[in-house]
């Protein structure tokens, strides 16, 4: 199964319960929409739920960096660019772009580390030999995209 490079199979639209006294969306709820399109990569490459269910092996996200760009309103819909930044033998990096779906403006990005977690112990474990080929030759399709420039950003105040 080959994965596409990015990977764009989530799209989501802004729900009347994630606006806030702001009249827009709240930020918790990009947050919500990045990780619905994580699930969707998860399922593809492998390591979704059904891997979790029959292996008691997860992901845990141990840093995230979010960008917020644009504004989302009451009812408008988005579409999540996702690409696979790194892997290797406990760690998964990748980078989210929402974009607004009318006019295709990038609304928010956001850059994660996920760790690959035995959920027996809790503890950091490597990918099994078994998903690694997948996780690799995805990984590798990901590799011949450009690097986006926003990418390892940092809070600070300019000066």
């Amino acid at each position: 199964m080959s994965v596409p490079a990015p990977f764009e199979r989530y799209e989501g639209e802004v729900l009347p319960e994630w606006i806030d006294a702001n009249n827009h969306m709240n930020l918790a709820y990009y947050t919500v929409l990045f990780d619905y399109a994580t699930d969707a990569l998860f399922d593809a490459i492998g390591i979704g739920r059904q891997y979790k269910d029959s292996t008691n092996n997860g992901t845990f996200a141990a840093e995230t960096h979010n960008l917020y760009e644009r504004e989302l309103l009451l009812g408008e819909r988005v579409r999540i660019s996702t690409q696979i930044l790194a892997l290797d033998n406990k760690r998964l990096h990748l980078a989210h772009e929402m974009f607004i779906a009318a006019g295709c403006q990038r609304a928010a990005t956001q850059e994660l580390m996920y760790l690959h977690v035995d959920l027996s112990t809790r503890r950091v474990a490597p990918f099994p030999d078994e998903i690694r080929p997948h996780l690799m030759a995805a990984a590798a399709a990901h590799a011949q995209l450009a690097r986006p420039a926003w990418i390892g950003r940092r809070i600070a105040m300019p000066g």
